[in-house]
C-alpha cells in the first residue's frame, strides 16, 4: 500500500492534463509561424484529434478520470485494434502539430516537448498495463502481444469476443469538449500571432 501511494506514476497520471500547459504557453509566446507551418501543423493537429476522438467515442468519459488508474472494459476495437494507446498517440501528434504550426524555438522546443510527453506517457502506460494484466489476465496478454504500445500496426487486432462498447459520437463529443476548446484556442492564438507579426513587418 505504501509503495502504491508513493508511486510517482500515480502523480503523473493525476496531473497529466496540466503538464502540456507550460509547453503550449512557450510555443504561443515564442511563435514565429508561417503560412506553410500553420497549414502543415494544423493538418497534424487534425490527424491527432481525429485519432483521439475515435478513441474517446468508444472508451467514453473514463478517459477523463484523475483518480486511480483503471477501466471497466478492455477496449480492443476501433483505434485500439491498431495501437494500444491511441489517445496518447493522438496527444503527441497534436503537440507536434502545435510545435510545427508555431515554429517556436524550432526544432528544439518541439523535440524537448515530445521527449517529455513520451516519457510521461510511458510511465502512465506501464501502470495501466499492470492494472489491465491483473484485471483481465490472459485476455489482455493476448491483446498486448498482438498490438503495439505506441507504434500502430497495419493489420487490426481481432478479438475472440464481441466488443464491450461501440462508437458513440455523442459520448465522444461530451468527453472531448474541453480538448476541442483548448485546441481551438491555441490555434487562434497562433494565427493571431502570425497576423500581429505580419502586420508589424
Amino acid at each position: 500500500m505504501v509503495a502504491e501511494q508513493s508511486d510517482i506514476r500515480r502523480l503523473i497520471f493525476k496531473y497529466r492534463s496540466y503538464t502540456p500547459i507550460p509547453f503550449l504557453i512557450i510555443m504561443v509566446w515564442f511563435a514565429q509561424p508561417t503560412v506553410v507551418s500553420m497549414v502543415v501543423g494544423a493538418a497534424i493537429i487534425v490527424v491527432g484529434e481525429l485519432l483521439r476522438f475515435w478513441g474517446v467515442s468508444i472508451a467514453g468519459s473514463e478517459t477523463r478520470t484523475t483518480g486511480k488508474v483503471g477501466g471497466t472494459y478492455l477496449i480492443t476495437n476501433g483505434p485500439f485494434a491498431y495501437v494500444r494507446n491511441p489517445l496518447y498517440v493522438g496527444n503527441m501528434l497534436m503537440y507536434a502539430g502545435v510545435g510545427v504550426m508555431s515554429m517556436a524555438l524550432f526544432p528544439w522546443l518541439l523535440l524537448v516537448a515530445l521527449l517529455w510527453f513520451y516519457g510521461q506517457y510511458y510511465l502512465i502506460v506501464t501502470q495501466e498495463e499492470e492494472y489491465l494484466a491483473e484485471r483481465f489476465g490472459e485476455v489482455y496478454q493476448d491483446y498486448r502481444r498482438g498490438v503495439g504500445r505506441f507504434i500502430p500496426k497495419l493489420k487490426p487486432y481481432v478479438s475472440p469476443s464481441p466488443p464491450p462498447k461501440l462508437v458513440s459520437t455523442s459520448e465522444g463529443l461530451a468527453s472531448e469538449r474541453r480538448t476541442l476548446q483548448a485546441v481551438a484556442l491555441v490555434i487562434l492564438l497562433i494565427v493571431a500571432k502570425y497576423a500581429y507579426l505580419h502586420w508589424q513587418a
